[in-house]
C-alpha cells in the first residue's frame, strides 16, 4: 500500500494564495448577495424626428421612473415597498399627482388611494387566524 506523506516536502507559497483565492471566489459565489440597483436610460425617435426618453431605477423593489415626452413634458411615478407596506406616487405631465399607501400587519392591509383632487378612498381587510375545518 503506497502512502503519502503531506510533510515531505513543503508546498509552494503560490498555491496557498491560489487556495485562498478558491475560497474566496466558491465562498462569494454561495453568499446571498443583496439586491444590486437597476438603471435604464432609453430614448425612442419617431419619424418626424421626435423623441421620448424613459428613465427607470430599481433597488430592492423601490421604483423610480420618469418619461419625457416630445413635447419636453414629464410624467413621474414613485413606489416605496417595504415589509410593512407601500407607498406610492404617480404625477401626470400636467403636475398633478395621486397616491398609494398601503400598510400591512399580520391581521391585515390597508390601502388609501387619493387622487389628483384631494378626495380619497380607503379599504381594509382583515385576515382571519382560524385554520378552514376539514
Amino acid at each position: 500500500m503506497n502512502s503519502i506523506d503531506l510533510f515531505q516536502r513543503p508546498q509552494p507559497r503560490h498555491s496557498f494564495a491560489i487556495a485562498a483565492i478558491a475560497m474566496a471566489v466558491i465562498g462569494s459565489a454561495i453568499a446571498p448577495v443583496p439586491a444590486q440597483s437597476r438603471e435604464r436610460h432609453t430614448t425612442v425617435s419617431g419619424p418626424n424626428g421626435q423623441s421620448a426618453t424613459r428613465n427607470v431605477s430599481r433597488q430592492q423593489g423601490d421604483v423610480q421612473s420618469s418619461t419625457t415626452g416630445p413635447n419636453g413634458k414629464t410624467a413621474s411615478r414613485s413606489v416605496d415597498r417595504s415589509a410593512t407596506g407601500t407607498s406610492a406616487t404617480v404625477t401626470g405631465p400636467n403636475g398633478e399627482s395621486a397616491t398609494r399607501n398601503v400598510s400591512r400587519s399580520a391581521t391585515g392591509a390597508t390601502g388609501t388611494v387619493t387622487g389628483p383632487n384631494g378626495q380619497s378612498a380607503t379599504r381594509t381587510t382583515t385576515r382571519s387566524t382560524t385554520a378552514p375545518a376539514s
